[in-house]
């Protein structure tokens, strides 16, 4: 599977998916699934500038990515999947995508998220998804980047603060 790491990370494309992961990965590419960056020109070219040379973005909608989520798997070099929210990754995961795990890698502060970790922050309707991502048997946790230890997602919900 050339799909590595299928991550949730609210910034998308930046340093810590770019050198924090797609070093120690050796990634040559990252699907990045957002409905609204699909259709802008403008958000994908800014998104191009955060990788290097070696690497290619893709941008999907979650519609678009089931379709070609079999060619990306296919692949010869090792990817990323990535989405901006836990909407997007359940809708890949209901859709029969067939994820095995899933990183919550950042989905931080705003109004109506709950502190879980300094790197999550979850409201009542992402704690829904991600519970539902897990019941499709899918194994959830969260890591910042690939050195550090993977939290289960029952301990993420139990968790209060940073």
């Amino acid at each position: 599977m050339a799909i590595e790491v299928y991550r949730i990370d609210d910034r998308l494309v930046h340093g810590q998916v770019v050198v924090g992961w797609g070093q120690p990965l050796a990634l040559g590419f990252i699907v990045l699934v957002d409905n609204l960056v699909a259709e802008s020109e403008w958000e994908q070219d800014l998104y191009r500038m955060g990788v290097p040379p070696e690497m290619t973005v893709h941008f999907e909608s979650t519609t678009s990515a089931m379709e070609h989520l079999r060619e990306y798997r296919l692949r010869p070099e090792h990817g990323l999947l990535l989405t901006g929210d836990t909407a997007t990754m359940r809708a890949l995961v209901e859709g029969g995508a067939s994820i095995g795990a899933v990183n919550v890698g950042g989905l931080h502060h705003r109004a109506g998220r709950s502190p879980r970790m300094r790197y999550v922050f979850l409201d009542p309707t992402e704690e829904s998804d991600l519970r539902a991502i897990a019941a499709c048997g899918v194994d959830v946790s969260a890591q910042d980047v690939p050195s550090a230890l993977p939290v289960p997602l029952d301990d993420l919900l139990t968790r209060s603060g940073g």
